[in-house]
């Protein structure tokens, strides 16, 4: 652990920062105690007034996820109908982190005193001192945009930090689309857990969200933000630590001349 704390603070990780972690950890190699441990290491460097925020989502209780897609396509009416009646209802409290989002991001939401968010597919986790603030407020209408812990880490001046994945990897670049003015609208569906503890399912209306731009908006941010972006190893890994708000603020400015 104490190589890895080395490792983040050669990068650049700032002891009391607020840092949004979205990791491969398999990248890193071998450290003991797994995810675990580089969650430890993650905590050290961040040190007490450090807030460590993940991104927990949940595509496999969506009807309208890409995941979901994936997943039924093909399917007879009859399989449909078993696969609905098997998809995992919703809870805050239980429902792990997806494992599409790595090992990192369940380690932090089991950690004791961690927030999450309460978004049935798009949550947030987040430990230390503004967890909090971050999490408390998440209406489902506001997946990732200017209501949600997203637009929270972009106004705290919060930074990304990218273990073995790209730039383009940064969940909060999603902000951008909530802000083109001529952004569309979708009926979202997803399962619950009731208070007393049935399955419901619910919709809800929210802003279509895209990933398929994120390739080539990686390409200029790896340009656009040389001097910010700070690349070198944690363990094993290639990672990237960059400013959620610079990046945010070049992705839309991109997007917009793109899409002109």
């Amino acid at each position: 652990m104490t190589e890895l704390i080395a490792d983040l603070d050669r990068l650049g990780v700032r002891p009391g920062e607020t840092l949004l972690v979205q990791a491969a950890l398999r990248s890193v190699g071998p450290v003991v105690d797994g995810a675990q441990g580089v969650v430890r290491a993650l905590r050290g460097a961040l040190g007490a007034d450090g807030t460590l925020v993940v991104y927990t989502a949940t595509p496999e209780n969506s009807r309208t996820s890409s995941y979901y897609r994936a997943a039924v396509a093909g399917m007879t009416p009859a399989q449909l109908r078993r696969y609905h009646a098997r998809m995992p209802a919703w809870d805050a409290a239980e429902t792990p982190a997806s494992p599409t989002m790595g090992r990192l991001a369940e380690e932090v939401r089991l950690l004791p005193g961690a927030r999450r968010s309460g978004h049935p597919q798009t949550s947030f986790t987040a430990i230390g001192p503004r967890a909090e603030e971050i999490t408390a407020r998440h209406p489902w209408s506001s997946h990732l945009g200017e209501d949600s812990p997203a637009h929270r880490l972009y106004e705290a001046g919060a930074r990304c930090l990218m273990i073995g994945v790209p730039v383009w990897c940064c969940t909060p670049l999603h902000l951008l689309e909530y802000w083109q003015p001529d952004r569309e609208e979708q009926q979202y569906r997803c399962v619950v857990r009731t208070p007393d503890g049935r399955r419901s399912w619910r919709s809800f209306t929210g802003t279509r969200l895209h990933d398929e731009h994120f390739p080539e908006m990686g390409e200029v941010l790896a340009e656009g933000l040389a001097d910010e972006i700070r690349t070198g190893p944690v363990g094993d890994a290639r990672c990237h630590l960059m400013p959620i708000r610079e990046a945010v603020d070049l992705a839309d400015k991109w997007y917009r001349n793109r899409s002109s």
